[in-house]
């Protein structure tokens, strides 16, 4: 009798390298940043570790570090000061916030050496929090899906006039994508690509984003009947869906999608796994600040090894099929060989 022996293809670094199946490169993950309007600004966001608030001069310093480590694309989100915040969320469409004032200099320093994509929704710029605009509704205020199109749309234009390669519109409107599509198009920004959250569910692991960015929802409104919902379940999916993300899916692709995000990513790699069998687009999966945050503080206190924990969190992102992660460790991993180059 033959005694199979797989261990022959372990027995070594070198032999376990050529028979791996999956490969974590630095070209693989792409880089969130939090972009705010003070150029010098840089304010460590309490609830991540490592990460901060930059102005646009502290900005260009991390996007030179990123292009080093071999980062090929960058994720920027803005960050509003409270009194540019109102119900519409008008803040969104002004060419010198902080995220096209950002894209101007980051194109002037970099030109196309980094792919800048950058987030739309109006989630940030609103005063209660929400990614649309508030309509009333017969139980309350509620958010109303297609006043909130050409806001998005005009905000992805801003964009793409001030140099974004892709916008990723995140607020999970129906429509969305191809709303946007038509208005860069009709801008002329037929090359601007969208990199669209069509698989977006309401989850538990957004925290630490929210108090980044300062957008959390449900404040706002002037009397208690007004008040928007707490929470963004009427709009983003719910966590026990899979087929419905198919039908996300199928309705970005149909938009002109060029790129579709699954978030979170360690809670749904199973999700990932039925978008890459669905679709022959780029697949790309956010491993979002609560997953990141985790593994920061088990580390930080001796329950696991950083670098192995984060680069066996990444191959299993990408073994689940993303062909692309958003990570707040693709940098650290790039630049101290958790990858495999």
């Amino acid at each position: 009798m033959t005694v199979e022996r797989p261990r022959r293809l372990r027995r070594h670094a070198a032999v376990r390298d050529l028979a791996a199946e999956t490969t974590l490169l630095p070209r693989h993950l792409i880089m969130p940043y939090f972009v705010t309007s003070q150029p010098d600004e840089r304010t460590p966001v309490a609830s991540l570790p490592g990460v901060a608030r930059l102005g646009v001069n502290q900005l260009l310093s991390e996007l030179e570090r990123a292009a080093k480590a071999g980062i090929r694309a960058v994720m920027l989100f803005g960050v509003l000061q409270e009194d540019r915040k109102d119900a519409s969320g008008s803040s969104a469409e002004d060419p010198n916030g902080p995220v096209p004032t950002a894209l101007r200099a980051a194109r002037e320093a970099f030109g196309q050496d980094l792919t800048l994509m950058t987030d739309v929704c109006l989630c940030a710029h609103t005063d209660h929090g929400h990614c649309g605009v508030l309509a009333s509704g017969p139980h309350g205020a509620t958010v109303d899906n297609d006043a909130s199109l050409p806001r998005l749309a005009a905000m992805a234009a801003v964009h793409a006039g001030a140099g974004a390669d892709f916008v990723s519109p995140s607020d999970m409107m129906d429509g969305r994508v191809a709303a946007i599509r038509a208005g860069l198009d009709g801008a002329g920004h037929t090359d601007v690509g969208i990199v669209s959250y069509a698989v977006k569910y309401a989850s538990a692991f957004y925290g630490p984003f929210r108090d980044a960015a300062g957008s959390a929802p449900g404040g706002g409104g002037e009397t208690q009947a007004w008040r928007p919902p707490d929470d963004r379940k009427t709009y983003q999916m719910d966590p026990r869906n899979v087929r419905e993300a198919r039908r996300e899916v199928e309705l970005d692709v149909r938009e002109g999608a060029d790129m579709l995000i699954v978030k979170p990513a360690g809670p749904y790699l199973d999700v990932i796994r039925s978008v890459r069998e669905q679709t022959h687009l780029p697949v790309v999966a956010y491993h979002v600040s609560g997953e990141y945050a985790m593994l920061e503080h088990a580390a930080a206190h001796g329950l696991l090894d950083r670098a192995a924990a984060v680069r066996e969190t990444l191959i299993g992102i990408r073994r689940a099929g993303a062909d692309l992660i958003l990570s707040y460790h693709a940098v650290t991993a790039a630049e101290e060989g958790w990858t495999d180059a």
